[in-house]
């Protein structure tokens, strides 16, 4: 017969493994010793003040009924109760753990794997994989509980068996003395006077103490009660603090190991540009290849490939979800990286290819990481709210703030990879350099007047080659921080959604994410913020591969890129904080305040011309660089804020909306690749016109939502499946589009989903209305606060009802 008492202490919460081998170990103790029900409880007590393990009502009676047959069959003189009673109660404590284990499993996997509230009867595809997953994992831990018992009981009985030999061994070998004999004597005397006292069939002793049931129901109230040890609150304030501090890790995690990848990425095409260039080293790296204009078509595959990048990046992001996408994509840095120690069309070209598909992808998944923990920081810290345990819409406004620090926070360290990708340009190439006398003598003027990048430059900018020795090094030391950011986005950043949540969005069918981010461009805040979106990529691009270059390097010489360069990243790092002042102020201040300082760079910079090789326009040009990191800083960060804060409550479409501002990006920096040879002031009235149009678009798209102008957003059609048991069948149209079919019958559609969403309430009004003594809200399944819950069966099961499992 198995361990009444395993059977008794196993269903306890969190801690069924552990109580369960202790409670039969105390079994095994008194089958071997023949303790009493008082002494098991006595060294059972201090483990129970020590856990803090509170038994169900349920459990309490049949412990009580368990001890207090034990109390009996000891006071008549047996070392345990009657068989048949014995095996009864064995029975029926056996056929009651599996009752309240089904009950704990349906109660813990509803909680975890149905929302509260629902508008259909079927379960969705991400409920039914979270119930199978559930279930299975609930069965098989059962079952691992089960042998691990079984062991620890073949384990202790060997025990027992062995030290009993030894006893009666040592027993045996000791000789007696006279007053051991007396002794033995007298005890069989005892024995044989309880023999004849005890009454047959283990009937009721008439001498019973009075008042020693009363004292051992008052000693199992005591023992089995909860303890005041234990502050339910607190724990559960313990627990969503080590929430909000994960989330915090998840932010600064995808913050540095984007910072990690641009840093790398940018300072070795910076590296491998400057080689390039150089006439002298193309002759001798490249002389017997014909790779001459391998600089072009990889940056041609890095700047074009971006334009299809709508396309295929809300299926990237749904299929691998946000963090695998961005591991990916840092993956494929890495092996931009690793192809620059074989320099050959085939494995050059095809990773700029890979990074060009990367780019937009990577930016989306990082702006929808980000604002996505801002949600989850915001329920975390109001974990109380009921709305939040009820996992329903957020209400608007609710995450705002959590949003502009995240934003301002990622941006502050991502603009330090500016600084970074400068070192190996400092440390490696700085020596190898010409002086400006040779680079810069046939350039006549810089600035404003100029047609080009800087035409004139000599070809010859390195006055020794690196060793190839010491290049493979550098490539190695950053192949292995690209690593690190995979590492970093790997191990230390956690999901962004829920497993239900992620299945859910994948499950509209492949067609609709397709079109979908088209269709979210009707949204009319979408439409007037793309000339905002587009100007955020020329300014970028611009200031690294124009003003640094033509203002910069034409004026001050190559030796002083890197300063110019750091100081920006420097500056857009610091002045990325001042996007917090959007914690008070009206949030058009962030955009309308870079805009302001780009427009008024933007008219000095048309009337700069400059002759070259001027070290005294040192100063002014670090003041602009300084200022222009000032603006974009305040242009990049009041985006993506702005972006996360118009859509805030639509998790669901956070990936559709940063796809579309980031792919607009990605056109703004094809366009900058196309006008390189264009005249300077031509370039810079386009950024002036840009920036004008950007404003006031901007100024329209305000104006009709403070006049409360509705938006036009497409319907996120439901996941289209079957489900039976725990398994979901799709249909065969579960791909089927939408783009076909009008206006009408999509209101026609809203329609009768809103009837069968009365039908489902009415139905489910009825069970409602039979526990409206009961509270409701269903507690999240990962607190401490929800696995300390009694099972409650008939909630369960109204709820089930209504759902028609």
């Amino acid at each position: 017969m198995c361990c009444p008492l395993r059977l008794f202490f196993t269903a306890s919460r969190g801690r069924a493994v552990l109580e369960a081998s202790v409670s039969c170990f105390l079994w095994q103790r008194k089958c071997g010793r023949k303790h009493s029900t008082r002494v098991l409880l006595a060294d059972f007590e201090g483990y129970r003040r020590s856990s803090g393990w509170v038994l169900s009502p349920q459990q309490r009676v049949r412990g009580a009924a368990w001890l207090r047959l034990e109390a009996g069959a000891e006071q008549h003189g047996h070392g345990d109760m009657d068989p048949m009673k014995a095996q009864q109660l064995a029975a029926e404590l056996e056929v009651e753990m599996m009752a309240d284990m089904y009950n704990r499993m349906t109660n813990a996997c509803h909680r975890k794997c149905v929302p509260p509230h629902y508008k259909e009867a079927e379960l969705t595809k991400g409920e039914s994989v979270c119930l199978d997953r559930c279930v299975a994992k609930y069965l098989d831990l059962h079952e691992r509980l089960g042998r691990k018992l079984t062991e620890l009981s073949v384990q202790d009985e060997e025990m027992m068996r062995k030290a009993t030999v030894d006893t009666v061994f040592i027993l045996q070998e000791t000789p007696k003395t006279d007053w051991q004999m007396e002794a033995t004597q007298g005890e069989q005397l005892i024995e044989d006077a309880d023999q004849i006292v005890a009454p047959p069939n283990g009937g009721v002793n008439e001498l019973h103490v009075v008042g020693q049931e009363d004292n051992m129901q008052g000693d199992m109230e005591e023992f089995l009660g909860p303890q005041a040890q234990y502050n339910e609150e607190e724990e559960e304030r313990k627990y969503y603090r080590r929430k909000r501090l994960g989330v915090i890790k998840n932010v600064l995690a995808s913050s540095f190991g984007a910072m990690i990848v641009y840093s790398v990425y940018m300072g070795l095409l910076q590296m491998q540009l400057t080689l390039h260039y150089d006439m002298t080293y193309r002759e001798v790296k490249y002389s017997n290849l014909g790779l001459e204009d391998i600089d072009r078509k990889m940056l041609m595959g890095i700047n074009v490939t971006p334009i299809i990048g709508l396309l295929y990046t809300p299926v990237l992001i749904r299929f691998l979800g946000t963090k695998w996408m961005m591991f990916l994509a840092s993956g494929i840095y890495a092996l931009f990286v690793s192809t620059n120690y074989w320099e050959r069309y085939y494995t050059l070209v095809p990773s700029a290819v890979a990074i060009g598909v990367a780019i937009v992808p990577f930016w989306a998944s990082l702006g929808n990481y980000i604002t996505r923990m801002a949600q989850q920081y915001y329920e975390y810290a109001n974990y109380k709210e009921e709305h939040v345990q009820e996992q329903r819409k957020l209400p608007k406004g609710a995450c705002h703030s959590y949003i502009i620090v995240f934003q301002s926070v990622f941006y502050a360290i991502f603009n330090l990879s500016f600084v970074f990708a400068e070192f190996p340009m400092r440390l490696v190439l700085h020596e190898h350099l010409h002086e400006n006398s040779h680079t810069l003598c046939n350039v006549k003027t810089c600035g404003a007047a100029i047609k080009g990048i800087i035409p004139g430059f000599n070809s010859t900018v390195l006055r020794n080659l690196p060793r190839s020795m010491l290049l493979i090094e550098v490539e190695s030391i950053l192949m292995g921080f690209a690593f690190l950011s995979m590492i970093i986005f790997l191990l230390l950043c956690g999901p962004a959604y829920r497993p239900t949540e992620e299945i859910d969005l994948r499950s509209i069918g492949w067609g609709n994410i397709f079109q979908l981010p088209f269709k979210h461009l009707r949204d009319y805040r979408l439409r007037l913020l793309c000339p905002f979106f587009i100007y955020s990529g020329l300014e970028m691009l611009f200031v690294i591969s124009g003003f640094s270059l033509s203002y910069g390097v034409c004026i001050l010489g190559l030796k002083s890129l890197w300063l110019l360069i750091m100081v920006y990243g420097l500056s857009c790092s610091v002045f990325s904080l001042l996007s917090l002042s959007l914690l008070r102020l009206p949030r058009w201040v962030c955009l309308m305040g870079g805009a302001a300082v780009h427009g008024v760079l933007l008219v000095v910079l048309l009337a700069l011309s400059v002759k070259s090789n001027s070290p005294e326009y040192l100063g002014p040009l670090l003041v602009i660089m300084v200022l222009w990191g000032l603006g974009s800083a305040l242009n990049k960060a009041g985006i993506s804020t702005l972006v996360g804060i118009l859509y805030a409550e639509e998790k669901e479409r956070l990936d559709f909306v940063y796809t579309i501002y980031h792919w607009w990006q990605a056109i703004a920096i094809f366009v900058v690749y196309l006008w390189s040879q264009m005249p300077m002031r031509a370039k810079l009235s386009i950024l002036l016109a840009t920036l004008l149009l950007a404003c006031y678009c901007y100024w329209v798209m305000e104006r009709r939502v403070a006049q409360k102008v509705p938006h036009r957003l497409p319907r996120i059609p439901r996941p289209r499946h079957k489900v039976k048991g725990y398994r979901y069948l799709e249909e065969d149209n579960s791909d089927e589009s939408d783009s076909e079919r009008s206006e009408e019958d999509d209101d026609e559609d809203e329609g009768e989903r809103s009837e069968e969403d009365e039908n489902v309430v009415e139905e489910m009004g009825a069970g409602d209305r039979e526990d409206e003594g009961q509270d409701a809200r269903a507690e999240r399944a990962d607190s401490p606060k929800a696995q300390r819950m009694g099972a409650d069966g008939q909630g369960a099961h109204v709820q089930e009802e209504g759902r028609e499992m």
